[in-house]
């Protein structure tokens, strides 16, 4: 179970811990932060130093192991030493427990702190979150064990314990998640379903991240793509689009090399082409539109991709749940202008 804690008004707040069987053997600094996420290793290193740690009720050194069965009691000395900036930003909440967090992402939001972005990310909105819910800030760190785009709204999972991030992380990464995404597409795709499956690797552009499905493709890896179609209009198709593999952008890259990518992508042009490269600064009249965003003729102004349902065994209890997310307003509008046309 998650730590449970206690303190007075004065005194550092004070935690009982039960060794789990996945940790045993550690040390009892990796163990404590394990669990204290937003804790480096040294500064978990000065707390023992000092005292702040028991073994069985026994004083603990930095260099113990823990075993399983074992009561370790921490007294949090010294405040959390990595913690990510917390923003105050609302974020839909589908469902939470003391192991796990379900949330609808925004379009428009990265996942986690990276380059320039230090703020306003998924991270800095759930390390508010979680605050809200502790007894003290920084107790918590939440745990993203998938990615969506930046632009790509809907259903993620949050681990909020080290055993259920450890559990999640191993299921996505052996394909037990049921991953749907809705996408629409430029064009008319022919076919009512079908299944792409070519490899994906890095393009060859030498600039960020991208990602192709070319045969000059950087260091391929197995991809696969199911879909069908859900509904055609005069130049677009709305499809279900349920990936079994995890690549980045894997549903973008697979459906622009098909011939149809997605409206409002701002890399992927058909047919594994890729859209010139802005430098930072640049503006291009034809693709931007006035407060940002990708100009589409449409109400969306971003890539036209939202993941609209994750179904997943729960990491400690093992039923087996499902969360879905409707669409967002923008691709919302954008499909029912497109019924009218």
């Amino acid at each position: 179970m998650p730590p449970r804690g206690r303190s007075t008004i004065n005194d550092p707040p004070v935690f009982d811990l039960i060794v789990e069987r996945e940790l045993r053997g550690q040390r009892i600094d990796s163990f404590l932060i394990r669990h204290f996420r937003n804790y480096t290793s040294w500064r978990m290193q000065r707390i023992v130093r000092a005292g702040g740690a028991t073994i069985d009720c026994a004083p603990a050194s930095e260099t113990d192991r823990v075993h399983t069965g074992q009561r370790i009691r921490l007294r949090l000395l010294e405040p959390p030493d990595k913690l990510l900036a917390a923003d105050d930003a609302p974020i839909p909440v589908l469902y939470a427990d003391p192991w796990i967090a379900v949330v609808h992402k925004p379009a428009g939001i990265i996942a986690h702190p990276t380059g320039e972005h230090h703020t306003r990310t998924l991270a800095n909105v759930l390390q508010h979150w979680v605050d809200q819910r502790a007894p003290w800030r920084g107790l918590m760190r939440p745990g993203l064990v998938h990615r969506l785009d930046r632009q790509t709204s809907g259903v993620m999972v949050i681990a909020l314990h080290h055993l259920s991030h450890r559990r999640l992380g191993n299921a996505f990464e052996n394909g037990r998640v049921s991953k749907t995404y809705v996408a629409l597409c430029e064009g008319r795709i022919a076919k009512d379903e079908g299944t792409i499956d070519w490899p994906i690797g890095r393009a060859q552009t030498g600039q960020l991240v991208l990602m192709s499905a070319r045969g000059d493709a950087i260091e391929t890896r197995a991809a696969c793509t199911r879909y069908r179609v859900l509904e055609r209009f005069d130049r677009c198709t709305l499809v279900e689009a349920k990936p079994a593999t995890g690549r980045n952008h894997q549903i973008r890259v697979h459906f622009a090399q098909l011939g149809h990518p997605l409206v409002g992508d701002e890399f992927y042009e058909a047919f594994g082409k890729i859209k010139p490269l802005r430098m930072a600064g640049e503006v291009d009249d034809a693709d931007e539109v006035e407060g940002g965003g990708i100009a589409t003729g449409l109400p969306i102004r971003r890539h036209a991709l939202h993941a609209e349902r994750l179904a997943f065994a729960h990491p400690i209890s093992d039923l087996w749940l499902e969360f879905s997310a409707p669409l967002p307003e923008d691709f919302a509008a954008t499909v029912a202008m497109l019924r009218k046309m």
